[in-house]
């Protein structure tokens, strides 16, 4: 192989790894578009109506999936008194839904307590944030005042 075909494919092979690594990014300009750039963010009422969502569907489900449950281990219990076959398939139908249930219960209550938490965590990172950039501006009146010393 020659040295400037060589030299040649060192050049291409630096070309496509310097324009792979750029797939993932928008131009420096911002991409022209109109939106924002930087860090998710989260509202504080959109982390209180998710949690109370979740919190609301939780409590209905825990009412109404437990009154369709208890209707149906009624009727599975009656039909087996009575020796109708069907009351067995109640019954597993029954053992299902409460596994579902209780399934979709810990979901609910696992996102309204994860919502709660996110925003207690948030409100705290606020009030700590707020602490060091009016400490910095107290600071920064310090340095001000002595110009003339």
């Amino acid at each position: 192989m020659a040295w400037d075909e060589w030299e040649q494919l060192k050049n291409q092979a630096a070309h496509k790894q310097s324009a792979r690594m750029q797939l993932n990014q928008l131009p420096a300009d911002g991409g022209g578009g109109s939106t924002p750039q930087g860090d998710l963010t989260v509202d504080q009422k959109d982390l209180a109506a998710i949690g109370d969502r979740a919190f609301k569907l939780w409590e209905d489900l825990g009412r109404y999936g437990r009154d369709a449950w208890s209707s149906s281990q009624t009727a599975a219990s009656d039909l087996k008194t009575q020796g109708f076959t069907l009351g067995g398939a109640v019954d597993r139908v029954q053992s299902r839904w409460e596994e579902q249930l209780t399934s979709l219960l810990d979901a609910c209550a696992h996102i309204s307590n994860h919502m709660d938490f996110t925003k207690k965590a948030h409100q705290g990172d606020e009030y700590y944030i707020g602490g060091q950039v009016s400490s910095i501006s107290t600071l920064d009146k310090g340095f001000d005042g002595g110009k003339g010393h």
